[in-house]
């Protein structure tokens, strides 16, 4: 509304006053609505020019890529499989319960507690209380850190809770802020938090009983951000786990396949890195692991065509350099036939983890 449309507004002739009641008072409302017409109108104007500054202060580019960037990394926007009650997660997954973690106001995260699959018969009917108590008993925990897209009932990501439950361990399935039914936007720093409380609410219902960090693809940068911030805590994490890892998010996304075709487009590199930088999207996995002590186990299949192999020994050999006592790192390469998500199918999967774990334990 223009000041020629506020005038006119404001120089109308008021509708009578009501029938019964008190019209000294009625008019005396009126007439403050009127004076403070124009007020309104100069505030919404004021609100109008900030908004058009602020558009008009940034490059068509600044507007559309840290969006895009953000939508490329995370891809949490992608809620499959649709049609899925994660309230009720007994209907994919049997001895499994269903919880929400406040991490900071606003975000409410979304998990799922499967025990070790010889509680089964002693788990159904058992609410969270039960759960959270057989965090006790003795079973090794799992916080598992997923990849992008999707939420913690895709089917590749049951697969592995079960491959673990039947193993004899607890998994904690995480979704991350914006991921699932979670609150809450994905940042670097927030999915870090997200790990760091989970961890740490863990950890203070297990007892004795050890907590291995998770992380698969994108979860991998989660989980060792969350790992270095423990350390530097003086709390170093029981284990680590890692599978299919990168380096860092740069040197993955601009190789990553969807966007090797834009590779040759003038100047989309320093673009799309400005816009990474800016986001403060990096997970330093390679730098990170230069920090930790905590016992460290790098899974990798060599037919993974979406984070490349090259990329697992590169961090294996970082890592292996930087730890005083070598016999905590471990790699383990998995034939081909397995590609980036299904590492899970692997018969030998479950018997290298306990080993590496039961050796670091011992």
């Amino acid at each position: 509304m223009d000041a020629q449309d506020c005038q006119a507004a404001a120089t109308l002739e008021p509708p009578g006053p009501p029938a019964h009641g008190c019209v000294a008072a009625w008019w005396d409302m009126v007439d403050r609505n009127l004076r403070s017409f124009p007020h309104s109108c100069s505030t919404l104007g004021r609100k109008i020019a900030a908004l058009y500054d602020s558009f008009t202060s940034k490059s068509l580019k600044e507007h559309v890529f840290p969006p895009l960037i953000d939508m490329l990394i995370y891809f949490n926007f992608f809620k499959a499989p649709f049609l899925v009650d994660l309230k009720k997660p007994e209907l994919k997954i049997p001895h499994t319960v269903n919880f929400y973690l406040r991490v900071e106001p606003g975000v409410m995260l979304g998990i799922w507690h499967t025990v070790p699959s010889c509680w089964e018969e002693e788990a159904k009917g058992k609410d969270r209380c039960w759960y959270e108590a057989a965090l006790r008993d003795g079973n090794p925990i799992v916080v598992y850190l997923h990849g992008s897209a999707e939420h913690r009932a895709a089917s590749h990501r049951l697969k592995l809770v079960k491959v673990l439950s039947d193993g004899g361990f607890h998994v904690l399935s995480v979704d991350y802020r914006g991921f699932g039914d979670s609150t809450g936007k994905p940042t670097e720093e927030g999915l870090t938090t997200d790990a760091i409380r989970v961890y740490e609410w863990t950890k203070a219902r297990s007892g004795i009983t050890p907590v291995c960090l998770w992380g698969h693809s994108l979860g991998t940068g989660v989980a060792t951000n969350a790992a270095k911030v423990l350390e530097e805590k003086g709390c170093p994490v029981d284990a680590i786990v890692l599978e299919a890892p990168f380096t860092n998010m740069w040197v993955a996304s601009i190789n990553y396949p969807l966007l090797k075709i834009y590779r040759n487009v003038p100047g989309f590199l320093r673009t799309f890195m400005d816009a990474m930088r800016k986001d403060k999207i990096v997970f330093p996995n390679d730098e990170n692991v230069k920090f930790l002590s905590s016992p460290l186990l790098i899974l990798h299949g060599e037919d993974d065509r979406t984070v490349p192999l090259e990329y697992g020994k590169k961090l294996y050999e970082i890592a292996h350099n930087a730890y005083r006592n070598k016999e905590r790192v471990k790699m383990v390469i998995f034939p081909p036939g397995f590609q980036h998500n299904l590492l899970c199918k692997s018969p030998t999967l479950l018997i290298t983890v306990r080993d590496f774990l039961s050796k670091q334990w011992s």
